[in-house]
């Protein structure tokens, strides 16, 4: 069903400076979107947003490997039980809560800018969008890294270079062409990419030995923590990413926690069980346990269809991967020129389409300018600045539940403020930890883009008072809003 952008009227018109709330404990959410060149499209439901979720987040094993290569089978296995829940259940929690309070563009903005004041939220802004689009250079890397399987030319040069700039363009036109059409990719995606996991796995009941799951590496390999926890995060990071299309979302305040459940499921489904399957019934060197490894033990376990299939999938997956994440971005975007973070111009959206074309343009520029950088650094950059915006998305978090406490929560975590405190420091500790063992290239790129991120707050502020450009305010939106009831 259709449904109008404008119908859901806010409770208090949204204000750009950071006003105190009334005593009752409403707070204003964001419009939908008040710079919409198009006044109707179609909502995600449910299923279409759990597949998205997943995509945001996994997206299926691959990339896994990683993490047996730096730390042997035993670790790998216990971080993809154990790390689901200090980081993935918190983050899918928090995101529950926070989008059905507030389920408005915008996503962990809001959240910062209800909490703490609009510089706040516009560094949470600047964070997350920076670490959306270096994410993203990543998937179109690790869709060549299988496609050279099948075709060598795609191993470096001139080959290479075009095959990720022309998929990096061609995703993003699909990206352009409806959050509706990226939400039914992703089903079927979602599907055909493990497909072959769940044969592969089956298929290795017979050849597992357990005792090759206690292996913690071969003697002699030093081991790799740094590759190994940034190889978990990536993996299991990013659950509060959706939260950005929350206008987008047919009756968000039951969908979101729902989706979020379900999401959380599939996605350490997905990784424990073909992890324990191809560690248990292959045994190679630990060095050849790289990205892409998992297609070389579907051929060992079956034979070559299989692995034919698994790098078909793994396409696959790194297409779903590129669309949810592009996704966030530009709908991150739209909401920030709603809040009134960034020029109107941010939040315009395709007379056709219905999608936010500037954000998605600019959300593409940027992955192609980061796409020359190796994968390692790509994740390991995207981990850091993510650890600061999440470090603020949980203060966020227990500052609006402290600040707040009437406000009516369609979805509420069933603990009290200490509890919470306790649910975040875990997590928290984890943040710090891959902040800690970044390396100096790393520590370079995230304080430029945090001094970035600082000056553009400040520089946006500078537009608005001289008037460059038209930014969303709080009568506006108040006016819109009247007309769209009348």
């Amino acid at each position: 069903m259709d449904h109008d952008i404008k119908s859901e009227k806010p409770t208090s018109p949204l204000t750009t400076d950071h006003i105190p709330p009334s005593s009752t404990g409403i707070l204003p959410l964001t419009n939908p979107s008040t710079t919409t060149s198009a006044t109707t499209h179609k909502k995600l439901t449910l299923i279409p947003l759990i597949f998205l979720i997943y995509f945001e987040v996994a997206g299926g094993p691959y990339g896994e490997e990683p993490a047996v290569q730096a730390a042997g089978p035993l670790f790998a296995i216990i971080g993809f039980l154990v790390f689901p829940f200090i980081w993935s259940i918190p983050e899918a929690l928090v995101t529950a809560e926070l989008s059905t309070t507030f389920p408005g563009n915008g996503g962990f903005v809001i959240w910062a800018y209800k909490a703490f004041g609009p510089f706040c939220g516009s560094l949470m802004g600047t964070w997350k969008f920076l670490t959306g689009v270096i994410n993203i250079a990543a998937f179109p890397i690790l869709c060549i890294d299988y496609m050279e399987k099948l075709f060598p030319i795609f191993s470096s040069g001139l080959p290479r270079t075009l095959a990720i700039l022309f998929s990096t363009l061609f995703l993003s036109f699909v990206n352009y062409t409806g959050l509706n059409i990226v939400g039914i990719a992703a089903i079927t995606l979602g599907v055909i990419s493990l497909l072959p996991f769940i044969l592969m796995s089956l298929i290795a009941i017979p050849q597992i030995q357990p005792h090759r799951w206690l292996s913690l590496g071969q003697k002699g390999v030093k081991k790799d923590w740094n590759l190994f926890f940034n190889t978990l995060f990536w993996n299991l990071n990013f659950w509060d990413t959706v939260s950005t299309m929350a206008g987008e979302v047919e009756n968000p305040k039951k969908t979101f926690p729902a989706a979020l459940f379900s999401a959380v499921i599939l996605t350490c489904l997905a990784y424990i069980i073909p992890l324990m399957a191809v560690t248990g019934a292959v045994s190679v060197d630990q060095s050849e346990w790289e990205s892409g490894f998992m297609a070389v033990a579907a051929e060992m376990i079956s034979g070559k269809w299989l692995k034919i299939w698994v790098e078909i999938g793994a396409v696959l997956s790194a297409i779903g991967l590129f669309e949810a994440q592009l996704s966030s971005c530009s709908y991150q975007l739209l909401g920030m020129a709603d809040l009134g973070f960034l020029p109107k111009f941010f939040g315009v959206r395709s007379k056709w389409f219905g999608t936010p074309w500037v954000g998605i343009l600019l959300s593409t520029a940027i992955t192609i300018a980061v796409s020359p950088m190796d994968f390692t650094d790509i994740v390991a950059s995207a981990n850091f600045i993510y650890s600061l915006g999440m470090l603020l998305e949980f203060a966020s978090f227990i500052w609006l539940r402290r600040k707040f406490p009437a406000l009516k929560r369609p979805y509420k975590v069933p603990l009290g403020v200490p509890g919470l405190v306790v649910m975040c420091l875990v997590p928290s500790a984890f943040l710090i930890v891959i902040m800690v063992i970044a390396t100096k290239i790393v520590y370079l790129v995230s304080g430029l883009m945090t001094v970035g991120a600082i000056f553009w707050y400040f520089l946006m502020n500078y537009c608005k008072s001289k008037k460059w450009f038209a930014f969303a305010n709080g009568d506006e939106i108040e006016g819109e809003e009247e007309v769209s009831a009348s």
